[in-house]
């Protein structure tokens, strides 16, 4: 069972895809739901101070993806993008009998609500994103339009991720001895200022390690390629499921009905930004990995620039979406900016 605030309770909820996880933050007679969508290598509870700080009138579910949290650990078909995920969470609010809602997530999150804006539009209220990964994938894309580097997507999936995090993931590992420790990575990539966020450290190292490791889940498989850096996406795991050749939500354009966005990030975001650290081209470029080939064959990903661009191209197909982007603040807006983060959700779902 997940350590779990005051005022947060925790279902089992069954389902003909998955047996879930799902915490809430009960309301009285609610007038809304919003159903909060956590990140790669973490677990909704991530999201339980945002959920408690919401207005009692919002009923507030998060719900743990497949693999992570206490929910089933299933594979992931990543031939289907994030498809698995965001079905996984229509079932869950089948189960429920939710019909709408208002959706929240967070980074690899945000993709899946993406995902299931285009799969599941009806039941759409408003969206919000922190730190989304882009429209496009992660890592293997150039320019605002997501155009593939190679057919190969090489540097992208399974192959990418740090082996020694994930062994350290596989034991356990909360303390901080280890750079690839998930407390060290925490405090290096998650959150700019990691001394200002100690609070609950124990719950988000507690969650990160919740992550169920393997070809089918984190990271994922990976085929050899002839492009650099050598390998390129399987089809197996949380990986995978955002490489560029299986995952491209920006159709999000073109729905008929478009609901209000509200996109969050980090100024300093060392995950999700133009500049990525976790982007295998931009550690080529800064001499990290050897061999890199130079910026006119793997260029690093520009991926707030796409991110905006599509958002851009929502507004004039008739959307809305209103940016903040936050100084001294890193991949985690909601932990790092809490009272403005609420405040700005606040204000975005009562404009629905």
């Amino acid at each position: 069972m997940a350590t779990l605030l005051d005022g947060i309770v925790q279902h089992s909820v069954t389902t003909p895809r998955i047996v879930a996880s799902v915490l809430e933050r009960p309301a009285d007679n609610p007038t809304s739901t919003v159903v909060f969508v956590h990140g790669n290598v973490s677990s909704s509870l991530f999201w339980q101070p945002t959920m408690l700080a919401l207005d009692s009138s919002v009923r507030a579910l998060a719900i743990d993806l497949r693999g992570f949290g206490d929910s089933e650990t299933l594979p992931v078909d990543a031939t289907r993008g994030v498809r698995d995920f965001s079905d996984d969470i229509a079932s869950v609010l089948d189960a429920l009998t939710i019909e709408r809602a208002s959706f929240v997530g967070w980074s690899m999150g945000g993709g899946v609500v993406m995902q299931f804006m285009l799969d599941y539009a009806e039941r759409v209220d408003t969206v919000s994103f922190v730190s989304p990964v882009s429209p496009f994938g992660f890592g293997g894309t150039k320019g605002a339009d997501g155009e593939l580097l190679n057919a190969e997507c090489s540097g992208t999936g399974g192959g990418g991720a740090n082996p020694d995090f994930v062994a350290q993931l596989n034991a356990g590992d909360a303390a901080d001895e280890s750079p690839t420790s998930a407390r060290t990575v925490f405090r290096t990539a998650y959150v700019a200022d990691a001394a200002a966020h100690t609070e609950h450290e124990d719950l988000w190292v507690e969650s990160m390690l919740t992550t169920a490791t393997g070809e089918d889940n984190y990271p994922g498989d990976s085929v050899a390629v002839d492009a650099w850096p050598g390998f390129g996406p399987g089809g197996r795991g949380v990986l995978n499921t955002m490489t560029p050749n299986h995952f491209n939500v920006s159709a999000i354009t073109e729905l008929p009905t478009k609901p209000r966005v509200l996109w969050v990030r980090g100024v300093q975001d060392a995950i999700v930004s133009d500049a990525s650290g976790f982007d295998l081209n931009f550690l080529g470029q800064l001499g990290v990995i050897p061999g890199w080939p130079g910026a006119e064959v793997a260029p690093p990903q520009p991926m707030v620039e796409q991110t905006r661009a599509v958002f851009e191209q929502y507004k004039a197909n008739g959307g809305e979406y209103t940016e903040l982007a936050w100084e001294n603040c890193g991949h985690s807006a909601h932990l790092e900016r809490p009272e403005e983060f609420v405040a700005a959700l606040t204000a975005h779902l009562g404009a629905r």
